[in-house]
């Protein structure tokens, strides 16, 4: 599904070359669900950001279902995120402005599906998350809790191919947290392929895989069971 061929990220300044990844090559079958692990400044987030084509490498070749990325244009890029991926991040994202209904709606709007689809998909999503009763609430009147479920039920709402999580429950206490693994485990059931971004061992042991990046290279990767004690 995910194919990364020495993938280099750099920023060139007037003297020298400042590597943030540096001969990243990996692959992510269709159904996995692998965690990025690494330091804080080990180039993870740019490493998430490439392969959610938010971002792109200076060097190397990228390809999603067969596709060349590296050789995409903006647009068709835009078009494969739009249709294939949902990003959570870890500060939740949500629009202020927006309802939690209105937040969930919002990529179902962009992909152009029509008003009564996004009426079913947004309540299916509200029912999943038991999150009927607080439709028309704003973000500001949420837990971090539940602004973090509006993120999860917002990525997935388009019923992507590829979930990418940045630190997911960086910023929720350890119940909502396992919270909000859980139900990553269940969507990586259902078929969604994850990759998540975590410090988090405990976390890290809900996927199958461990890619672990120190200085913009990945200096391992393991499955899980390998790292069990």
């Amino acid at each position: 599904m995910i194919k990364l061929i020495d993938i280099d990220k750099y920023v060139d300044s007037r003297f020298q070359r400042t590597f943030i990844l540096k001969g990243i090559s990996t692959e992510v079958e269709q159904g996995e669900f692998v965690t990025i692990m690494g330091p804080s400044g080990a180039g993870k987030s740019t490493l998430m950001n490439i392969i959610g084509m938010l971002d792109e490498p200076s060097e190397g070749e990228y390809y999603f279902f067969d596709e060349p990325v590296h050789k995409m244009k903006e647009k068709q890029k835009s078009e494969m995120h739009k249709n294939y991926i949902g990003f959570i991040f870890q500060a939740y994202h949500l629009i202020d402005e927006l309802t939690v209904y209105e937040n969930i709606e919002t990529p179902l709007l962009y992909k152009g599906v029509s008003a009564s689809q996004r009426k079913s998909m947004v309540a299916e999503m509200l029912d999943r998350f038991n999150m009927v009763a607080k439709k028309d609430l704003f973000p500001e009147q949420l837990s971090g809790g539940q602004q973090q479920l509006v993120g999860v039920a917002r990525a997935i709402v388009g019923q992507p191919k590829l979930l990418l999580a940045d630190e997911p429950t960086g910023n929720l206490h350890s119940d909502q947290g396992k919270q909000i693994m859980e139900i990553f485990k269940k969507l990586n059931e259902e078929g969604i392929t994850i990759i998540q971004v975590t410090h988090s061992e405990e976390n890290a042991r809900y996927g199958k895989r461990i890619i672990r990046v120190v200085d913009g290279a990945v200096v391992s990767d393991e499955p899980v069971v390998a790292l069990a004690n």
